[in-house]
């Protein structure tokens, strides 16, 4: 049973800020169908960044209860059997933002890819914002660039193909996201879902609904037709709908 939450952006009480996800957090929760469940943190697009792992523990563990464990595969040489145990072994996978380009090509060297792929059939949850929305995707649209060049340009990363779509985050606060969209998805087929921070696309197998933990927080469905250019507000509405749907131009 495929069971993704993919959150467009929002903070979840790293010093400093506050926390903005919550609502769409126990979702995530929710979905697991435990009070209690395991939640691996995988933060592979941070460069295993430990504060990030602070904050998740503080928060899924602390605050919402749930078991929370890491995956670093950049700093600790990790096999695959150890790997596939951790991830096989949780209820939630919740990978953290930061460098996607960085964070896939971690993943394929390392047969993360094919893993995450089995935990999906498994029925065990699949989330994260940023980066960790754009992975479940076939593409998304990415800052990668400004991690290795300080580019401010955005750049096509592959994901794992999931969702038959591209996934674009932070839509309405990182303005350069609406032009280079509109461009990016010129040259690729089908659709992109454009997500608010604070705003995620939850799909249970063939279903799928926009839930936020802000009222102004939307989703966009991004494409091109017969050389039209179309966005269209995606409705918030409490009961699933066809995903096949909409991801039909």
């Amino acid at each position: 049973m495929l069971k993704i939450i993919a959150i467009g952006g929002g903070e979840i009480g790293k010093p400093g800020s506050s926390i903005q996800t919550t609502k769409i957090d126990k979702e995530i929760i929710k979905l697991s169908g435990k009070k209690n469940p395991k939640l691996l943190f995988i933060p592979t697009a941070s460069s295993d960044a430990e504060g990030y792992y602070e904050t998740v523990k503080k928060y899924f563990g602390h605050k919402l209860g749930c078991k929370v464990d890491v995956l670093y595969l950049i700093k600790e040489k990790i096999n695959r059997r150890k790997i596939e145990e951790k991830i096989l072994n949780s209820d939630i996978v919740y990978v953290g933002g930061g460098n996607t380009l960085k964070l896939m090509n971690i993943w394929r060297k390392q047969g993360v890819d094919k893993i995450l792929k089995k935990a999906a059939n498994e029925g065990v949850v699949l989330s994260g914002l940023s980066a960790g929305s754009i992975c479940w995707f076939n593409y998304g649209n990415s800052d990668s660039r400004k991690f290795t060049s300080h580019s401010s340009n955005l750049i096509r990363v592959s994901g794992l193909g999931l969702i038959n779509a591209l996934n674009c985050p932070h839509y309405d606060i990182e303005k350069s996201r609406q032009s280079s969209l509109k461009k990016m998805m010129k040259r690729t087929a089908g659709v992109a879902i454009a997500l608010d921070n604070c705003c995620a696309l939850e799909v249970i197998d063939d279903k799928y609904r926009i839930i936020s933990s802000k009222e102004s927080a939307n989703a966009y469905k991004i494409y091109w037709k017969a050389g039209v250019f179309k966005k269209e507000l995606i409705k918030k509405e409490k009961n699933f709908k066809l995903l096949v749907d909409l991801l039909a131009k």
